[in-house]
């Protein structure tokens, strides 16, 4: 039966799910589900772009929030609702056959939390679900020869977490991770315009400045912005004009954060893979490695050159897709 059964990988990431079939992303929607607050369960109102829509603009009884935090499920029934939304969306509600899935889980997750992903995917309708090392993942997607002896690194840069990481022949010799990613630089925003302006605004907001005008370091063309929100001391709303070089103050310490893990996984390399890396680089990856000077930035903290993979977003997503037609790959994935 497995012979007819669709294969698709996924990357259940903390801001966005993205499934990979056939050699082309087929789905890629926000990590946001809408429910209702006053209801014994909660019903789900709208998952995915349609909750998104909704995000900072509900009544008091709809929330809109993440069932993944920091990489890892924070709710496990909500997190299978929305699994099971999105296969039926790629895959159809009446399907003969079920999809046999690879999916990708941040390095360095509890055994605890492996199994709650590996259960997620099967409650919501895989008939397999591997789980793949996120770093390796977006090194196959990024297109680096993970199969050869030779050393290459590779930086994930994600929502919830970010992810260094040494590979070779198949496999990560030495990697880290921090729980600092694109939200905890939203929330950075958040902060350094309330304390600077006394105001307060949303996550939408915040995620729309560093979208738009934020940057890693200083840059030649400094962009400005209006944004809206709420005064701290008078209660009503109020305009600002915030600069790139105000953004790049207020994300400096995550940044330093992400930094130092890049640091501590160069300096446990081995020496002969050390090398490697100094020729070839720091690839980066994840909606992280979008943001405006990233790459200058890494490259002055490590002393390693980093570049941005070609599409950085779909690089984890595509590496397990591509995963399941690596046999030496598959056979040292476990089920759970």
């Amino acid at each position: 039966m497995a012979l007819f059964s669709r294969k698709i990988g996924v990357d259940l990431g903390t801001t966005n799910v993205l499934i990979f079939e056939n050699e082309r992303v087929v789905l890629q929607e926000p990590s946001l589900v809408a429910l209702t607050v006053e209801e014994e369960p909660p019903m789900v109102v709208a998952i995915g772009q349609e909750a998104r829509d909704m995000w900072g603009r509900t009544p008091e009884n709809i929330q809109v929030f993440r069932p993944l935090r920091e990489g890892v499920i924070a709710d496990y029934e909500v997190t299978e609702a929305m699994l099971r939304y999105f296969f039926d969306k790629v895959v159809g509600r009446m399907r003969i056959f079920k999809p046999i899935v690879v999916i990708s889980v941040p390095y360095g997750v509890t055994s605890v939390e492996r199994r709650a992903v590996h259960e997620a995917a099967m409650q919501a309708g895989a008939r397999e679900a591997y789980l793949l090392p996120e770093p390796l993942a977006a090194a196959i997607g990024a297109g680096l020869p993970v199969n050869t002896p030779a050393g290459n690194m590779i930086l994930v840069l994600g929502g919830g977490i970010s992810q260094a990481a040494v590979v070779t022949m198949n496999g990560i010799v030495v990697a880290d991770s921090v729980r600092t990613g694109g939200a905890r630089l939203d929330e950075a925003i958040i902060g350094y315009i309330r304390r600077k302006y006394s105001l307060v605004i949303g996550e939408p907001t915040a995620e729309s400045v560093k979208i738009q005008i934020g940057a890693a370091v200083d840059m030649p063309e400094q962009m400005t912005m209006e944004i809206q929100g709420r005064d701290q001391v008078g209660g009503l709303p109020r305009t600002i004009t915030v600069s790139t070089g105000e953004v790049v103050e207020a994300i400096r310490e995550p940044l330093g954060e992400i930094a130092q893990v890049a640091r501590s996984v160069l300096e446990r390399t081995p020496p002969e893979l050390a090398s490697d890396i100094i020729d070839r680089g720091i690839m980066l990856t994840g909606g992280g490695a979008l943001l405006r000077g990233v790459n200058q930035f890494l490259t002055r903290e490590t002393g390693v050159p980093a570049y941005r993979s070609d599409n950085p977003i779909v690089a984890t997503v595509v590496g397990a897709g591509r995963a399941m037609h690596n046999l030496a790959l598959m056979r040292g994935l476990a089920p759970a």
